[in-house]
C-alpha cells in the first residue's frame, strides 16, 4: 500500500470510517475530516479512529494540506472544502470504492453483494471463519458487537487471513470489485431501479473468480444461472424444517441443525447464505452450526435496547420497504401487544424512491391497531431538492389504511412514542444514516421506563 498521508473526507460514514482503520490498523497514516464531528455530531466514531491514530481535522480544507491522497465518496459534494482545496493543490482524488476495490483485488476476498441482508451475511461469514481458525480480515457497512466488545468500530479488522467484504451498490461500484468468491443475496428496488442494478450485479458476476447466488430470489439467479447456488430451493447443501422464531431462529442445512440468536425467515436465509459461503470455503458445515450458534449480531439489527412496563424496544437499520417489511413480519411471531414503528427515511432521494412500495410494505407487514410514525426526513447536509417530507409519507400510509403519524418535533419523539405504547406492546426505531437514531431509541426506553415507574 501507498506509504503517504491518506486524507478521508466524511471520514465519520461506516464506509469510510471502515477504510480509514484498515489504513491505521496496517500502520500507515491516516487522517480525516467529518461535517457530524464538526457540529459534535457522532463522538463514538472520532473517539475510535482517534484512538488507532487517525487525526482528525475539521473540514474546512486544512487536512489536505500534505496529503498524498484524498479519498471520497459519491455522497461528498463537489462543494465540500475538502475537495475545493485538493483541486487547487492538485492533491489527487481516490473514490472510496477504488480504494475497497484495491483491498479486494489483492487478497482472497469474499464479496457480500445484494441489496439486501449483506451486512449480516458478512458479519456471519467472518464469525464463521474465525471460529474455524482462519484468521479474516473485514470491511464492512455494520458494526459487528464481538469487535465492539474488543474496542473497536466493529466495522473493519484486519486479521490477515481472507477479507470479507460487504460489496454495496449504492453507487454502481461494486462492478470494480474481483473477489475470489462472490455471494449475491438479492436484487430489489433500492438506491436504483432494478434494471439498472441487473446491469450493474452482472457485471459484479462477471469479474468474480467464483460466483454463488440464491436460488430462491428471480432476480439473483437470473444473473448467472450456471454458478453455484445457496437457499430453500438449493438441492446442495439441502435446506429443510424452517423454524423461526422472534429472539432464536432454527433450521436443518446439509443435515447439520442450525440455530441462530436472531429473529425471522430473514435471518434464516442470511445464515443460509452464510453457511453456504463458508462450506464453499472449506469449513464443515458443523463448524458453522457451532459459529451461528453464538453469532453476537451486528449494531442496529433488531438490537433489543431493553423492556420495562411490559413495552419492549428494538433498534433497527430497516430502510427500504424490503427490510422493513422483513423485519416487522419477524414481529408478528410475538405474543400479542401492538406494533409502534417510528420509521425515518434516510435522504430526501430515498423518500423518493422508495414513496410508491412503501405503503404497501408497511401494510403488508403490520397488524391492525398497529401505528407507524415517521420523524422527518434526515438531512446530512448540502445540496438536495427538498420536494418530499415525512407529512407526505404518512399521508400515503393514512391512505392505504394504517394509522400513521408525522412527527416533526424530534425533542418530543420520544415522548409521544412512549404515551402510545402499553403493555405487550413492541416500539421498533428503524433508519439508516443518522447517527443518533440509536440515542432517539435510548430515550423512547427511558420515557417508556419513566411512564413505567421502572
Amino acid at each position: 500500500m501507498e506509504r503517504g498521508v491518506f486524507h478521508f473526507t466524511g471520514i465519520g460514514g461506516f464506509g469510510m470510517s471502515a477504510l480509514a482503520q484498515m489504513r491505521a490498523l496496517a500502520g500507515l497514516p491516516a487522517t480525516g475530516s467529518d461535517r457530524d464531528f464538526d457540529a459534535g455530531r457522532n463522538p463514538e466514531t472520532r473517539a475510535a479512529l482517534e484512538k488507532l491514530g487517525v487525526k482528525i481535522f475539521p473540514q474546512d480544507g486544512s487536512g489536505v494540506r500534505g496529503a498524498a491522497r484524498l479519498v471520497a465518496s459519491t455522497a461528498v459534494e463537489s462543494s465540500n472544502p475538502d475537495l475545493a482545496l485538493a483541486a487547487e493543490l492538485g492533491v489527487p482524488v481516490m473514490h472510496r470504492s477504488e480504494l475497497l476495490a484495491g483491498h479486494v483485488n489483492s487478497s482472497r476476498a469474499v464479496a457480500v453483494a445484494g441489496t439486501s441482508g449483506k451486512s449480516t451475511v458478512a458479519a456471519m461469514i467472518f464469525e464463521i471463519l474465525d471460529f474455524a481458525g482462519l484468521k479474516p480480515s473485514i470491511i464492512t457497512g455494520g458494526a459487528l458487537l464481538s469487535l465492539k466488545e474488543k474496542g473497536l468500530l466493529g466495522n473493519a479488522f484486519s486479521g490477515g487471513g481472507p477479507l470479507v467484504v460487504e460489496a454495496d451498490e449504492s453507487d454502481g461500484t461494486v462492478a470494480r470489485y474481483k473477489p475470489a468468491l462472490g455471494v449475491l443475496l438479492n436484487i430489489t428496488r433500492d438506491h436504483k431501479e432494478v434494471a439498472e442494478l441487473r446491469g450493474i450485479f452482472s457485471a459484479f458476476a462477471a469479474n468474480c473468480g467464483e460466483l454463488l447466488v440464491c436460488s430462491d430470489d428471480p432476480e439473483a439467479s437470473a444473473i448467472r444461472p450456471a454458478a453455484g447456488s445457496f437457499g430453500r430451493s438449493a438441492a446442495e447443501p439441502l435446506f429443510s424444517d424452517p423454524r423461526p422464531g422472534l429472539f432464536g431462529s432454527r433450521f436443518r442445512l446439509g443435515g447439520v441443525d442450525f440455530s441462530v440468536p436472531a429473529p425471522g425467515d430473514y435471518n434464516i436465509d442470511n445464515a443460509v447464505a452464510a453457511a453456504a459461503a463458508c462450506a464453499r470455503l472449506g469449513v464443515d458445515l458443523r463448524a458453522c452450526a457451532a459459529a451461528l450458534a453464538r453469532f453476537r449480531g451486528v449494531a442496529r439489527r433488531f438490537n433489543v435496547i431493553g423492556r420495562a412496563g411490559g413495552v419492549t424496544v428494538i433498534d433497527d437499520f430497516a430502510h427500504n420497504p424490503a427490510k422493513i417489511a422483513a423485519v416487522l413480519s419477524a414481529l408478528k411471531l410475538r405474543e400479542g401487544g401492538r406494533v409502534l414503528a417510528v420509521f425515518q427515511p434516510h435522504g430526501f432521494a430515498p423518500a423518493r424512491l422508495m414513496r410508491r412500495e412503501l405503503p404497501g410494505a408497511l401494510a403488508s407487514a403490520l397488524s391492525p391497531g398497529d401505528e407507524v410514525f415517521f420523524p422527518d426526513i434526515y438531512y446530512a447536509g448540502g445540496t438536495v431538492a427538498k420536494d418530499i417530507s415525512s407529512a407526505d409519507l404518512a399521508a400515503d400510509a393514512s391512505a392505504a389504511g394504517l394509522r400513521a403519524r408525522h412527527l416533526p418535533d424530534r425533542g418530543r419523539i420520544a415522548a409521544e412514542v412512549a404515551a402510545a405504547a402499553g403493555p405487550g406492546d413492541i416500539v421498533i426505531v428503524m433508519g439508516a444514516r443518522d447517527p443518533g437514531l440509536p440515542a432517539l431509541a435510548r430515550d423512547i426506553m427511558a420515557e417508556v421506563a419513566r411512564k413505567a415507574g421502572a
